[in-house]
């Protein structure tokens, strides 16, 4: 079992949002040194001591390999990465070689120019056929890859086991028996929730959507236009919405619940179900929810079928500007490949983008198995365009469903979001 270390709201905001992208442009330079130092940046941890423990080992072993280079690595805060990535970007003389950084940010600092595209590396390097596709595919932005992945993170259905044998219930197998499960274990036990969700959780909400067979936009003639507003769409975001207006999770208490406080409600023993990432593990454990929970992969609309996943998750990419990018790729072949994505499972419960890695990790740690089943199952991302960043800022897709939620028809609220994110999606 890997040594678990809660995720805090460094990871999760890696893993769960993005910042307005940097506006800058960035050009590559004439040098490729093979000596000196090597700049990389990492997010910090609020307990870094067990990342840094992988990463330490990482560089020890790349400079006894690289003779006269010294790895300098700065762990930064990540509520501070859209100021750092502007500077870096501005100003090559003080950005790194290397840097971490979440996959919603990838299509603005490709936007802006700051980062080098690695499609070549990933195809000369033979551990790259086995990197899971739809991981990948976070990676790139018109088919072009600018990061290699390091980690991923998906959400799965957790819930009480005591809960559930008390009242004699199973696992539901379609997000309609998850629907009328919820509701019964509220009419059952009205001091829980039937499931905490929350109206500011649009990453529980779009595995509905996708589900349904809806999308958040479609890329028409290179450009993306809203697609929250389609039929399949509305039917997926008004079941999730229906969680909470239906008083499964009361509205009252659920209408402006985050991710995180939903899985927390579940954590302190307040739910009987709630749908969290593998890296709300340790948090869950820590809680009053601790060894009287299980997790299964949430279902789809049929029997037997999964859900689509968000793919959150962190990216290892080389700055444009780079000296040293010949040093910088084979920084990020090591400390992202195999061997040290393992460390870093073990070390900090981050799933690794590796298929064969996952199946290892899948067969020896139970836990990890209906997170890896979710990521098999085939993961959805958001739409690779900087607008998504603005999208995500401005609340679109919290707004809709709390408007729901709170009685506005579906096709109503749809379609205003619709309206606002083509604006932000026309405006880039």
């Amino acid at each position: 079992m890997p040594k678990w270390t809660a995720i805090t709201a460094v990871a999760l905001c890696a893993l769960l949002a993005a910042c307005g992208p940097p506006q800058v442009q960035q050009d590559a330079p004439a040098a490729d040194e093979m000596t000196g130092t090597l700049r990389v940046w990492l997010f910090d941890e609020a307990t870094r001591e067990p990342k840094q423990d992988v990463v330490d080992a990482a560089v020890a072993e790349f400079e006894a390999a690289h003779a006269d280079v010294e790895v300098d690595v700065r762990y930064i805060p990540v509520d501070t990465r859209a100021e750092r990535f502007t500077g870096a970007f501005n100003d090559p003389a003080s950005a790194p070689d290397v840097a971490e950084f979440g996959n919603t940010d990838l299509a603005g600092y490709v936007a802006a120019g700051g980062l080098a595209d690695l499609s070549g590396m990933l195809q000369e390097w033979p551990a790259a056929a086995d990197l899971d596709p739809a991981v990948l595919e976070t990676a790139k932005l018109d088919g072009a890859v600018y990061g290699m992945p390091w980690y991923t993170g998906v959400r799965a259905l957790y819930y009480r086991t005591d809960v559930f044998a008390e009242l004699g219930l199973e696992p539901p197998r379609t997000l309609d028996e998850l629907a009328g499960t919820a509701s019964a274990i509220r009419a059952a036990r009205p001091d829980l929730h039937g499931i905490s969700v929350g109206g500011k959780y649009h990453y529980a909400m779009l595995p509905f959507l996708w589900a349904a067979g809806g999308e958040i936009a479609v890329r028409e003639g290179g450009t993306w236009r809203a697609a929250v507003d389609t039929p399949q769409a509305q039917r997926g975001i008004a079941a999730f919405a229906d969680l909470i207006a239906g008083g499964a999770c009361p509205r009252e208490q659920c209408a402006d619940l985050t991710g995180s406080q939903s899985v927390q409600a579940f954590a302190s023993g307040a739910a009987a179900m709630t749908i969290g990432g593998d890296f709300n593990r340790a948090a869950v454990d820590a809680g009053a929810a601790g060894g009287e929970y299980a997790v299964v992969p949430l279902p789809g609309e049929t029997e037997g079928s999964i859900a689509p996943a968000f793919a959150g998750g962190n990216l290892l990419g080389v700055l444009k500007s780079s000296e040293r990018a010949t040093l910088a790729r084979e920084f990020v072949k090591l400390l992202a490949g195999k061997e040290y994505q393992r460390r870093m499972y073990e070390a900090m419960g981050n799933l690794p983008t590796f298929t064969d890695v996952q199946q290892e990790i899948a067969a020896t740690d139970p836990a990890a198995a209906p997170f890896i089943d979710t990521l098999r199952a085939g993961t959805r991302f958001v739409p690779a365009t900087p607008a998504w960043s603005e999208i995500d800022a401005q609340g679109v897709l919290p707004t809709m469903v709390q408007e729901i939620i709170n009685g506005t028809p579906v096709e109503e609220a749809t379609r205003a979001a619709a309206e606002r994110m083509n604006g932000l999606f026309e405006g880039r």
